[in-house]
């Protein structure tokens, strides 16, 4: 469990979006926070108003040196770090088969590794304390998926099972996992932050072209409001007991319950057939 005694958090990716408004918020509360931003420039004005409350970094979460020197840096300034928020990363618009592996492996550096790596460099601070809290940001593309960013879900699919095997190893250490799945938000996600392949091919028009359009004309349109999330994933964190996953607006909510509705579907529907692959019952 999160120590809710004037907690330190440490949160990646804080130039826009989840990450800005949850370092606002957690300053605001009079908590202490470490504001990182690969550009470091852009996120003193979170913490300007908050003096020594507040640690700002530059942090790519690619760069292993990085990661290192703003652990320790947190180390020394604050003693402790009683919650890491994964939340660096950003998208990728692409079917599968215009997929550019420059860009896909770039994209899993971020989204992937860059999450490992922060997780594990903090992880010895929270398991000497015995307590502490990981959020790491996912979507609710690692449950459902669409056309056009199958690469983006296969980094957030790999988030969520990374998550699932860690909350079980960490539980007896005192240590929570918080898996956070946004729907649509009015963030830099679809916009600014959206990257895209420049290969386009004919056929997938209709599939993922038309997914490329749709989410380049919602940008800046959608439901989910940053700062409510931000809000409810303190809220969350606070908790007696968190749950390992948290849905972020009505969309995600609908969107998960389709996708169990699905599997539920395919699993009821080929039962003979699975239970079929195993040695008959009494076999030696």
């Amino acid at each position: 469990m999160m120590n809710r005694d004037n907690p330190v958090w440490l949160i990646t990716g804080c130039s826009t979006g989840f990450g800005r408004e949850l370092a606002k918020l957690v300053l605001e509360r009079g908590w202490r926070a470490v504001v990182t931003a690969r550009d470091a420039s852009k996120v003193k004005d979170i913490a300007a108003a908050h003096g020594d409350r507040a640690l700002v970094l530059p942090l790519d979460v690619t760069n292993r040196a990085q990661i290192e020197d703003v652990v320790a840096q947190t180390k020394q300034r604050f003693g402790r770090i009683d919650a890491l928020v994964n939340n660096a990363g950003y998208g990728y618009l692409a079917a599968i088969e215009e997929g550019e592996d420059d860009a896909v492996r770039a994209m899993f550096e971020t989204n992937v590794f860059g999450l490992v790596d922060m997780t594990k460099a903090v992880l010895p601070i929270m398991r000497e304390q015995r307590s502490g809290l990981i959020v790491n940001v996912s979507s609710i593309g690692g449950i459902a998926s669409f056309a056009a960013t199958g690469y983006y879900h296969a980094t957030k699919y790999a988030v969520e099972g990374l998550s699932e095997s860690l909350a079980l190893e960490v539980k007896p250490l005192g240590i929570g996992v918080l898996i956070v799945e946004p729907g649509p938000f009015r963030t830099n996600w679809a916009g600014p932050s959206m990257k895209q392949s420049a290969t386009v091919i004919d056929d997938y028009a209709a599939t993922a072209g038309e997914r490329r359009k749709q989410t380049e004309a919602r940008s800046g349109k959608q439901a989910g409001d940053p700062v409510r999330a931000a809000q409810a994933i303190i809220d969350v964190a606070l908790s007696d007991q968190p749950p390992l996953r948290l849905l972020l607006g009505k969309v995600a909510l609908e969107l998960a319950h389709r996708k169990l509705d699905m599997l539920r579907g395919d699993f009821e529907t080929w039962k003979a057939k699975t239970e079929s692959a195993d040695y008959p019952e009494g076999t030696a």
